[in-house]
């Protein structure tokens, strides 16, 4: 079963990390410190891993995983939380990132899903 949730906050810094080609995304519950810092959407239950190859949406853009951290499949099953990194590498800096490859980097909205599409 695919990871579907829907974004429901984007802190005020948030974007800034776009710059640094990454976004952060957390559970609609996390800290408020948390939140200022991260993409909040609702609860979801992640079934299974994400692997390289799966697809990520953030809306309407998509993207392709190319590599994924020891972590990042238990902190987003636990909190929601990763790191994504929008720079297609086929590894990764840190434990909780995950590497994406696409055409240009999201723009997230309230209101829009975001989801995992397992291959």
């Amino acid at each position: 079963m695919d990871y579907k949730t829907t974004i429901t906050g984007i802190g005020e810094m948030a974007l800034d990390f776009l710059e640094q080609q990454m976004l952060i995304v957390f559970n609609e519950n996390a800290p408020a410190e948390l939140k200022e810092l991260s993409v909040q959407h609702t609860i979801a239950s992640l079934d299974k891993d994400i692997k390289v190859g799966d697809v990520v949406l953030f809306g309407d853009d998509s993207y392709i995983v190319t590599a994924v951290g020891d972590e990042a499949n238990h902190t987003l099953r636990s909190m929601g939380h990763c790191t994504f990194k929008f720079t297609g590498k086929d590894t990764v800096q840190l434990p909780g990132h995950i590497e994406l490859s696409g055409e240009k980097l999201p723009t997230p909205e309230v209101g829009k899903p975001f989801e995992i599409l397992f291959t």
